[in-house]
């Protein structure tokens, strides 16, 4: 039976009990990931997929997962039936109020930190706005840590494809990572430019395009 507590505590603080926290806000510090994944299937279609040689992941819209935040328990033994999780993508909208984009990135840290704590492996998401974001966008992630982002929806006009490409390079200034999993399209003009640097990019293909493409959808 799920912790009562646990359920109805608005910042969570039982899932991060024990965590190292760091940063202006208080971010709880994950384990560093060595993981590639190249296969990911969406946490609203995971429960009814037969293939577990995946990795799950939450580039969808977050009321779609709001679910996991709100009783985690539920759904922690069918994560743990997969290969592993990518990280939560609560949105960072840059529309949003700055509040709500660093409430967000707490989310994400702390459901991160407790699947880690239960034996899940994860790769860390990273998800940034405009530059104001950087305080705190990057906090709680180790240095030198296989990381995830998405280009889903994060590039479809000029702006937003220039505050992408903005933080992408600050993203692996300040983390330096050798390994970036990207979900969905890598357009030359955004990636190509990193090449000579000592980061590997592998590429994730959007799970809704795949099954389109094989006729699925």
């Amino acid at each position: 039976m799920e912790n009562k507590i646990l359920r109805n505590s608005t910042f969570k603080s039982e899932l991060i009990k024990n965590a190292r926290c760091v940063g202006k806000y208080d971010f709880p510090m994950l384990k560093k990931s060595e993981n590639v994944a190249t296969k990911a299937i969406p946490f609203d279609k995971a429960n009814n997929a037969s293939d577990k040689n995946q990795w799950v992941h939450f580039y969808i819209d977050d009321y779609r997962f709001e679910r996991l935040w709100n009783r985690p328990n539920r759904y922690l033994n069918m994560l743990k039936s997969f290969n592993g999780v990518i990280g939560t993508d609560f949105s960072v909208y840059t529309q949003m109020p700055l509040s709500m984009q660093i409430w967000n990135t707490y989310r994400n840290r702390i459901l991160s930190f407790w699947m880690q704590n239960n034996g899940i492996d994860v790769i860390p998401n990273v998800v940034w706005g405009l530059e104001n974001t950087y305080e705190f966008c990057f906090d709680g992630i180790p240095k030198g840590s296989t990381v995830a982002i998405s280009t889903n929806g994060c590039i479809q006009d000029k702006t937003d494809r220039y505050y992408f490409k903005k933080g992408l390079i600050k993203m692996l200034e300040i983390i330096n990572p050798n390994i970036v999993m990207v979900y969905s399209n890598m357009p030359n003009d955004i990636f190509e430019t990193h090449t000579h640097q000592e980061v590997h990019f592998v590429n994730i293909p959007n799970y809704h395009v795949t099954l389109r493409k094989r006729g699925g959808i």
